[in-house]
C-alpha cells in the first residue's frame, strides 16, 4: 500500500526571489534522510510530498518530526478530484475519530488547482455535510476536537490534524558553526536554534580523563547523535584537556581559573573552527545563568574568540531552555550525573567581574598555547548521522 506523507512549508514561502534556493536545499535535506529507505521525495508550490510503501512509513515519520524548514506535516488520503470522493474520505475520517473520543470536528479547504468547479467555502460545507448529517460529530468552527483539511492541487489530498513541524530554515542554508559541546542542557539546545536557522553544525568536546569519566564522554556522545538527528550529521571533535586544566589549577589564581579555562577552551576553538572553515562558534551561554556568564566575563571570553560568537541561549532562563530539552529529547540525557570538566574544576568564589586587561595579563602568565595546541592535535573525531537512526528505524520494520 502506498502512503503519501505532506509537509508545509512556512517561512520558506517569504524569501521572495531566494526561495528555490531554500526549497532546493529543504528537498536535498529529506532526500538525504531518507536515502536508504524505499520513498520518493518532492516538492511543489508549497508542499514537501515524500511516498512510500508500508515497510517505510515509521522511518518517513521520524524524518517529518526532525526535518528542520517544515511548520507542519500530515499522512494523507489520495482521493479522485470530486466532491463525492471527498466527502466519503470526510466522513470515515470523522468516524475514526469519533472512536478516539472525539465529538466536534470541522472541515478547512483549499483551493489551488482553479479547474475544480467548486471554491474552497463550497468544498468545505459539501464535504462536512455528510458527517453532519449523519450526526457522527458535531460541528466546531472556533475549537474543534478534529479538523480535517482538504487540498485540492494536481490531486485532491485530505488529512485530519496535522502534526507539529520543525519551523526555520533548512540546514545548510546559514553556513557552518562550531558548537562548544558539554553534557549539560545548555549546549545541545543552543546547537539544535542554530539549526532551526538553517546553520549546520560540528562539535567540540573537552574531555579531562581521568577527572572526567568515560560515562560523561558517552553521555556527550549520545548528544551529539541526538542532534545530529535535526542537523543531518555532525562532527564530534573530542579534545583531551586534562594537561591544559592541571596547569591552570596550578598558576592561575583560584577566582580566575573557570574564567582561564574558558579562554582556553575559545582559544582551542579557534583552531578548530579555522581548519573546519567554520562561520562561527556557538555557546550555550545564558547570560547571569553562572559565575562565568556575566556580562563582564563573557566580554572577557569573546574578547579572544577569533571568530563571530553565536549565543542563542542568551536572554532564556532555564525554565525555556529545559522545555526544549525535553522538546529534542536530549534533557533525559543531559541531566545524568556525570559531570563535565568545567564543573569539577570550579573555584568556591569565582571572579564575577572580571576585566579583560586583568583576564589577559593572567592568560599570558600561564604561558599555555603550546599545551593548547597539543591537545588540539591529539583530538579524535566521531561522526554521528540522522541517516543511521533511519535506517535502524526501516530495517526494524522490514523485519
Amino acid at each position: 500500500m502506498t502512503h503519501t506523507f505532506l509537509g508545509k512549508i512556512g517561512e520558506l514561502m517569504l524569501k521572495g526571489s531566494n526561495m528555490r534556493l531554500f526549497e532546493r536545499a529543504l528537498l536535498k535535506n529529506a532526500q538525504e534522510y531518507l536515502k536508504a529507505v524505499k520513498a520518493n521525495v518532492s516538492l511543489r508550490a508549497g508542499r514537501l510530498y515524500i511516498e512510500c510503501e508500508d515497510e517505510a512509513c515509521e522511518a518517513v515519520k521520524w524524518t517529518m518530526n526532525h526535518l528542520l524548514g517544515i511548520t507542519g506535516w500530515a499522512e494523507a488520503k489520495v482521493v479522485p478530484k470530486e466532491i463525492g470522493a471527498i466527502t466519503d474520505e470526510t466522513t470515515r475520517l470523522c468516524e475514526e475519530a469519533k472512536k478516539n473520543g472525539a465529538k466536534t470536528f470541522k472541515v478547512e479547504a483549499r483551493r489551488v488547482d482553479k479547474s475544480f468547479p467548486l471554491n474552497h467555502y463550497e468544498i468545505a460545507r459539501q464535504a462536512a455535510g455528510k458527517a453532519f448529517d449523519s450526526k457522527i460529530l458535531d460541528v466546531d468552527v472556533h475549537n474543534p476536537d478534529v479538523q480535517i483539511n482538504v487540498e485540492i492541487r494536481e490531486k485532491c489530498f485530505v488529512y485530519a490534524n496535522s502534526n507539529k513541524g520543525r519551523r526555520g530554515l533548512p540546514v545548510g542554508v546559514s553556513g557552518k558553526g562550531l558548537l562548544l559541546l558539554s553534557g549539560g542542557l545548555d549546549s545541545p539546545v543552543a546547537g539544535y536554534r542554530m539549526m532551526r536557522r538553517g546553520m549546520s553544525v560540528d562539535s567540540l568536546y573537552f574531555h579531562a580523563y581521568p577527572y572526567t569519566s568515560d560515562q560523561a564522554r558517552e553521555k556527550v556522545e549520545t548528544l551529539a547523535q541526538k542532534i545530529a538527528g535535526y542537523g543531518l550529521r555532525t562532527h564530534l571533535n573530542i579534545i583531551p584537556f586534562t594537561d591544559v586544566q592541571m596547569k591552570i589549577k596550578k598558576r592561575a589564581p583560584e577566582p580566575y581559573t573557570t574564567l582561564m579555562l574558558r579562554l582556553c577552551m575559545m582559544n582551542c576553538a579557534n583552531l578548530l573552527a579555522e581548519q573546519i572553515q567554520a562561520d562561527a562558534i556557538i555557546t550555550g551561554e545564558s547570560l547571569g545563568q553562572v559565575a562565568s556568564q556575566t556580562a563582564e566575563n563573557m566580554a572577557c571570553t569573546e574578547h579572544f574568540a577569533r571568530f563571530p560568537l553565536f549565543r542563542p541561549l542568551v536572554g532564556m532562563d532555564k525554565e525555556e531552555i529545559v522545555l526544549t530539552a525535553k522538546e529534542i529529547d536530549t534533557y533525559e540525557t543531559s541531566i545524568l550525573p556525570y559531570e563535565d570538566c568545567c564543573v569539577l574544576f570550579s573555584p568556591r568564589h569565582p571572579v564575577l567581574r572580571a576585566k579583560i586587561e586583568d583576564a589577559q595579563k593572567i592568560y599570558a602568565d600561564l604561558e599555555i598555547d603550546d599545551l593548547i595546541k597539543k591537545a588540539f592535535d591529539e583530538r579524535t573525531v566521531k561522526r554521528f548521522e540522522a541517516k543511521t537512526e533511519v535506517e535502524r528505524i526501516f530495517t526494524q520494520t522490514e523485519e
